[in-house]
């Protein structure tokens, strides 16, 4: 708890005081034993400020201690003080091994404190405030007199799952002074045989972030899969399309009719421009390296057809809504396409405009890496997409549910006519039955794609998204 941590914080202020004029000894160090490695995760959701807090009060302690070498072992924290001569080198605990160059050759002492739970009470949270990494290594402590140019750590891997390492060490002026990592002046050297390296130019606290990541061969997969299965839903489009101009006229013999065809239509034209943006995106993005300035082209045509695609959905469910419950040729078929139109484009263009304004200036607008989307980590870009989406499925299977009750309690009265309209809405109401909750549960995988799920759900989300998303169009 936070108080918890408080108490600790202040005991180590003063083993730092006392220590100044006599060694630490180890009963004073084992005063850090909250951090064992069944302390509850919900310590990590504690104030910031506390965490930060109580590594400034050890890095505190290193500071003042004497100058003579010693080591203290416990089962959770390796603190060692030694005299050096031009460099040093160490296997800190069997879990992180640590190579220091001291410019001048100088005689010096480097101390060094491995915390093998401070995961349990430091939060993952870097630079980008991005919630979806894990703190995947030690904690290395290193403290110099002195200047140094060059330090390298070989951290072992404690969870092998996870992938995309970064080098970070904690910065105790982010976040308003709250703390967090950060990976200024640090490199990542390799990622092999569950070990990850890094240089780093200065020094503080160290360790690894990581996440949740797909291996190269799954990868490989997900791209065959993604580029036959848009491949062919661009096939089945495009003659969705031809075939929609060869029945218009036989088939839009009614305002219903023409306004739920012209609504058809639009869905395909949006998802197929989606799509050839899709592959473009794909095309131009990799995993490992920074996307390039043309992704934000890509991302901005990406959200706005996407978009118009639901949006042009809620039209069709509105029109369905609105015929139930008005005579079918007693409203104009222009009034409604034009307001099918400004729906469709008008809105979509409007969220996909004031989401690129608020966020590009900030280089927030797309991921830094990977495929190119909106950016989640930074700016929540993302929700322009989600919140809207998600929004029009839920009002329209409200609709739908409403038109199925208006459709079957007028059942067996009426004329002709009225059982032929029903008829009518009742197979518009079908189709978009299935595709209302077809496309929200791909992009409800889609989100799913982006928390920090462990394997085997964290691969069964992106085949599951990769699938629908390639094949939705069936």
């Amino acid at each position: 708890s936070p108080a918890n941590i408080g108490a600790i914080v202040k005991i180590l202020e003063q083993v730092a005081n006392v220590s100044r004029s006599s060694p630490i000894n180890e009963n004073q160090i084992t005063s850090s034993h909250i951090l064992n490695s069944s302390a509850q995760r919900s310590a990590s959701l504690e104030p910031l400020s506390a965490s930060s807090a109580l590594l400034l009060s050890l890095e505190t302690v290193s500071n003042a201690l004497s100058n003579d070498s010693f080591e203290i072992a416990t089962p959770l924290i390796l603190l060692n003080k030694t005299a050096i001569t031009g460099s040093f080198s160490a296997d800190l605990n069997s879990s992180v091994v640590i190579d220091v160059s001291v410019p001048g050759d100088p005689s010096s002492t480097i101390t060094t404190i491995t915390f093998a739970s401070m995961d349990n009470v430091l939060p993952a949270r870097n630079a980008s405030n991005s919630t979806i990494n894990t703190i995947n290594g030690n904690v290395v402590l290193v403290n110099f007199k002195g200047s140094i140019n060059n330090v390298s750590f070989s951290f072992d891997i404690i969870n092998e799952t996870l992938g995309n390492p970064q080098c970070v060490f904690w910065n105790f002026s982010l976040f308003n002074g709250l703390g967090g990592w950060d990976d200024e002046g640090c490199e990542l050297v390799s990622n092999a045989n569950e070990t990850v390296t890094c240089n780093c130019n200065h020094l503080t606290s160290f360790s690894i972030l990581m996440s949740a990541f797909i291996p190269k061969e799954i990868q490989a997969i997900l791209a065959y899969i993604t580029y036959i299965g848009v491949g062919i839903s661009l096939g089945c489009l495009v003659i969705c399309l031809i075939i929609e101009a060869i029945i218009w006229r036989k088939v839009c013999n009614n305002n219903t009719l023409r306004l739920y065809h012209v609504s058809i239509v639009n869905i395909a034209v949006c998802l197929l421009i989606a799509d050839i943006w899709f592959i473009i995106a794909a095309a131009i993005s990799s995993p490992n390296v920074e996307n390039p300035p043309a992704c934000r082209a890509a991302t901005f045509f990406i959200h706005f057809f996407y978009l118009a695609l639901f949006f042009w959905m809620l039209a069709s469910a509105l029109f369905v809504l609105y015929y139930s419950v008005h005579v079918f040729d007693g409203v104009v078929s222009e009034h409604a396409m034009a307001i099918g139109f400004s729906l469709g484009y008008g809105a979509p263009l409007i969220i996909a405009i004031i989401t690129i304004a608020v966020t590009a200036p900030n280089n927030q607008y797309v991921q830094r890496t990977g495929v190119c989307w909106l950016n989640w980590d930074e700016s929540k870009a993302l929700l322009a997409f989600v919140i809207p989406a998600l929004l029009i499925v839920v009002v329209n299977l409200f609709i739908l549910v409403v038109v199925m009750c208006k459709i079957f309690s007028s059942r067996g009265t009426g004329n002709a006519t009225s059982a032929h309209q029903n008829h009518v809405l009742l197979s518009i109401a079908r189709n978009l039955v299935v595709l209302t909750p077809l496309f929200g549960t791909t992009w409800c995988l889609g989100i799913g794609t982006m928390i920090n799920a462990g394997p085997p759900l964290f691969e069964i989300i992106h085949y599951s998204f990769t699938i629908l998303n390639s094949f939705q169009v069936f």
